[in-house]
């Protein structure tokens, strides 16, 4: 079967996180994308408590609620399943479906299914499981990019534990990194979260509710907390790659989201109306290709591979921060990555098949490394 042929495809949407109902959104569209091209398309969603469910095809509908997902029984779904009852029963099937996770947040770009789909030996779209953590942590993704000398703004972390056991302790270091800033002004979002759930902005950091409110918000999410420099209405620019390796990695953008409010909040991204976006953002021809080398400098340093979605943040003076990586960014439709793909020929289905297509011609280059007793010291 060549690699462009249809292929059986199980899309994951749902899933134990803050970004459960933007997932359903992406989901069921990739899955609706991939069937209408004639790839056989079975939808599972993992419900809020990490269950497994099947799908009937009348439950891919786009036009039903996410909130109607709470109960997938009354949908028609099969289950529930365990995670291990559900990948024995995929990993089972003749031909073995490709798996394509429309996963956000927690449990879906965190690393976590990828290992267990890699484990049950299906083949998966997007990155694998040390990329996959790595993108997710804001810490991690950091300290990555400075170790290549990419830009980033500078950070404070904050744990849980220590938060809980020394208030005050805490909050002078918030108020002392506050005070080296040229901007006193601070935001606060949870280390391992998207869609800008849990983000708040600390207007005043010498003021202790504030602080102590937007730090808490955060800690609702993860018991990590990011604490960066807030920038004044910096331009918002995000890039599109797609590919496996340094030979085919594509790169598509910048395209530029223009905020309806004071940042790029959750408000701001799903609600019609509230922002615009842009495919092309217009920047100077030098500064647009620097940016596109920086997103793939940053996809290939920790290892992705398949697709992603690189944010900048861009100051009044053109530097330009590397913001974070989406190893599984959203399609929905307000989402840029999937209007940026365009740029490379991909309309929407397009671009969901050929992320498919790279799942399946990473599996086929890997070596088989099992190991048989004649390969031990």
């Amino acid at each position: 079967m060549s690699a462009g042929s249809p292929v059986p495809v199980v899309v994951l949407m749902g899933g134990p996180s803050a970004e459960h109902d933007v997932s359903l959104v992406s989901g069921r569209a990739i899955a609706g994308a991939l069937a209408g091209v004639g790839h056989p398309v079975e939808g599972w969603a993992i419900d809020l408590a990490g269950r497994w469910w099947s799908l009937p095809a009348s439950a891919l509908d786009r036009s039903i609620p996410p909130a109607a997902y709470d109960d997938p029984a009354a949908l028609g779904a099969s289950g529930p399943f365990s995670a291990a009852g559900a990948l024995d029963l995929l990993a089972a099937r003749h031909p073995a479906p490709v798996v394509f996770p429309a996963l956000h947040g927690p449990f879906g770009e965190d690393g976590q299914v990828q290992a267990l789909l890699e484990s049950a030996g299906l083949v998966t779209c997007g990155s694998g499981t040390a990329a996959s953590a790595i993108g997710m942590d804001k810490s991690l993704f950091k300290r990555a990019c400075g170790s290549i000398e990419l830009p980033v703004l500078p950070w404070v972390e904050v744990r849980e534990g220590e938060w809980r056991a020394d208030l005050v302790d805490a909050l002078a270091d918030l108020r002392t990194f506050s005070a080296s800033l040229p901007d006193p002004r601070l935001i606060v979002k949870p280390a391992r979260l998207g869609s800008s759930i849990g983000v708040s902005i600390v207007h005043d950091p010498q003021a202790d509710p504030e602080l102590i409110a937007a730090v808490e918000e955060a800690l609702r999410y993860d018991d990590l907390a990011i604490v960066e420099p807030y920038l004044d209405h910096p331009r918002e620019l995000e890039v599109s790659i797609v590919g496996n390796h340094r030979g085919d990695v594509a790169v598509y953008g910048p395209g530029e989201i223009l905020p309806g409010r004071e940042f790029y909040d959750f408000v701001a991204k799903y609600t019609d109306g509230v922002s615009q976006t842009l495919d092309r953002a217009e920047l100077d021809p030098v500064l647009r290709e620097e940016i596109r080398r920086i997103a793939r400098e940053v996809f290939l340093a920790i290892g992705c591979s398949g697709f992603a979605r690189v944010d900048f943040l861009l100051t009044g003076d053109e530097i330009a921060y590397v913001s974070e990586i989406n190893t599984i960014p959203g399609f929905t439709p307000i989402s840029l990555f999937p209007r940026l793909c365009a740029e490379g020929g991909y309309d929407f289905p397009g671009i969901c098949v050929r992320i498919v297509e790279l799942a399946r011609e990473r599996a086929a280059s890997r070596p088989d490394r099992r190991l048989t007793r004649a390969d031990l010291p």
